[in-house]
Parts: C-alpha cells; structure tokens; sequence
C-alpha cells in the first residue's frame, strides 16, 4: 500500500508498504480521507513537542471498516472514525476516567505512525460509527472534539463571556462548543480574514484584532467592565499565553488547549488577586466525540465550512509546505483517498 512518512522535518516521501494483517482486538480501516491539522504542520516544521522522525502523520481520520475483531458493534463495510488517542487502561489517569491523558498514551500520528497510508489499523475500542455523516464530516470529528473538551473543561455557564484566542481551526471549534453551551463569544486573533471567517460563517457576535493597542479596553466595553470570566487559549503561542491573564475576570477560568514548548511566565499578583484558575485541556474523551457527532446530526455544526482546500493523496507532499503560509488562507485541507 501507498504510505507517505514525514522522515525529517520538511521532507516528506512517498513508499510502498506492507498491508496491516488483522491481529487480536484489532479494526483495519480503508482510510478516505485525511484532515491536515495543526500537529501535522508543526511536526512538519520541527516545532512539535513529544515528536520522533521518522513519522507516518495523520490522526484526523475516516473511512470504511473491512476487518475487525472484538467489537461486535460494528459491521465490516460501514463508515468509521475513531479516537486517535491510544491509552494504557491501567495507571491513574486511566483509573480516574481520564484516558486523554493517559500516563502511557500513544496518539496516533504523534507517538506511534498515523493514518497517511492506505489501511490503517487501530484497537477496534476505539472505534466510532459514522451513519449517515459524510467521510469529510467524520474526518473533522476529532479536531472539534479537542475545543469541546476544552469547553467542557472550563464547566461554562449559560451567558458566560468567553475569550477565545487563535482562530485555527481548533479554536474555532471551541468557538462553536462555547457557543452551544450558551456561552457569548469573543474570538480574538490577528488575521482578519479569520475574524470575518468567525463572524460570516460562525455567528460569533465579538472579535478583536490581537495587534490592536487597546485589547483589554475592548474586552472591557464588550463585558461590560467585568471581562470574560472564561479564557481559552487555543494559539499554542507562549506569548499569547502568557499575556493572556491581563484578560480574565476575578475569579476567571483559563484553559490551555494549545501547546508550546516554553515556560508559562504570569505576573503572580494578577493572577494571584483574581483567584484564577489555570487548567490545561488534552486531546479529548469518548463523552467529547458524542457531543460532537451529536450536534452535528442535529445540524448545530457544519463541519464543510471548515475544509478549504482538497487535495488527492498522490498530491499531499507537493502542497503540504503551502499550507503553512498564511497567505493561503488554510483552514482546513483535507485529503482524500479513492
């Protein structure tokens, strides 16, 4: 089978390799389509944390299920995701039903070989069944789960004022859970295009240029004086993170979906006064992955808005760099496979 392996940072190569034989407790999925997401871009680049070369990419996945074994629930044929995060079962994280951050966790396309090849197999526990989703659809499932568990996270409130920061692709799927919780959403970034993106196809009613000089007067008027009792970062940029506590309320939560690989640097005194509270949010859990599928069914979501650029398999190696450049205005590229 045709497989494509990030081999070092900024080279790509195309292979034949071996099909995957059905082993015990295992599910072999024909992949269809691949979502490029940020941890493939920042693998590219050398910029990802917990990363080894040579790596087979790839995590946000679906496609058509032809072997299994140890999952009756499922029928050889039908539409699949699955959840890319392979965790032990056995240590506390485990234990306290927290398996996205499970001590010993294998994320697919990070810590073991993803899903940029042909057939893939995974533990048929994680299997998802895809219905009457598209494959496109399915493929987008796992990024939007990453920003509704990092709202679930966050535990908000109807009426909430909740600041988003980034408009990648993961922190506009947080916008949308934010949103469905019943949250008032501000989404700050510093690309206009992706502001109006908010605004036009999401329904977020603020936003804010982060390069503007008066940011926190803006958040200020927008709250009425009382700023966003919820800040969530989604940049994965150390200095967006750490100036981020000049915007919290007291008693604000801050969560951290993003990752960089820096020091979180806070005045101690602001956050100190505010009584905040700091939490990070990883990957996400099975109860994420419902919600999603969920309110994508009931037509809460639409995950199309989201794929802005569609690419063969054939063709990823000649075009992955130009989804780095902003220029381009990449949301989400999504690559499919006959």
């Amino acid at each position: 089978m045709k497989t494509l392996t990030c081999t070092t940072p900024g080279t790509f190569e195309y292979s034949d390799t071996d099909k995957p034989i059905l082993q015990k407790d295992q599910a072999i999925i024909k992949i269809k389509r691949i979502g490029i997401c940020g941890t493939d871009l920042h693998a590219f680049e050398g910029t990802q944390p917990f990363f080894n070369y040579p790596r087979v990419l790839g995590h946000e996945l679906s496609g058509e299920l032809v072997e299994v074994d140890g999952n009756d629930d499922f029928k050889v044929g039908e539409k699949v995701t699955f959840i890319p995060y392979f965790n032990c079962g056995e240590c506390i994280a485990c234990r306290m039903n927290k398996p996205n951050c499970c001590v010993k966790m294998q994320v697919c396309g990070v810590h073991v070989d993803g899903g940029m090849r042909e057939y893939l197999s995974v533990p048929s526990r994680t299997l998802l069944h895809g219905d009457d989703l598209s494959y496109d659809e399915l493929a987008l499932v796992e990024p939007l789960a990453i920003g509704a568990h990092g709202v679930r996270r966050a535990d908000i409130q109807s009426g909430e004022f909740v600041l988003v920061i980034g408009a990648g692709p993961i922190g506009l799927g947080t916008m949308e859970f934010a949103r469905i919780a019943g949250a008032k959403v501000i989404a700050l970034d510093i690309n206009e295009d992706r502001l109006a993106f908010c605004k036009e196809k999401l329904g977020v009613s603020f936003t804010i240029n982060a390069l503007s000089p008066d940011v926190t007067q803006q958040l200020s008027e927008i709250t009425n004086g009382d700023m966003p009792t919820v800040v969530i970062d989604a940049t994965g940029n150390q200095k967006a993170i750490n100036n981020a506590i000049n915007y919290m309320a007291h008693g604000a939560r801050f969560v951290l979906i993003g990752l960089q690989k820096g020091d979180l640097i806070f005045n101690h005194p602001e956050f100190h006064k505010r009584e905040s509270t700091l939490m990070s949010s990883r990957n996400a859990t099975i109860e994420d992955f419902e919600h999603v599928i969920k309110s994508m069914k009931a037509g809460l979501v639409n995950p199309t808005h989201y794929i802005t650029h569609q690419v063969a398999f054939e063709e990823v190696k000649d075009n992955f760099e130009s989804w780095l450049d902003p220029k381009n205005g990449v949301i989400k590229a999504m690559v499919k496979l006959d």
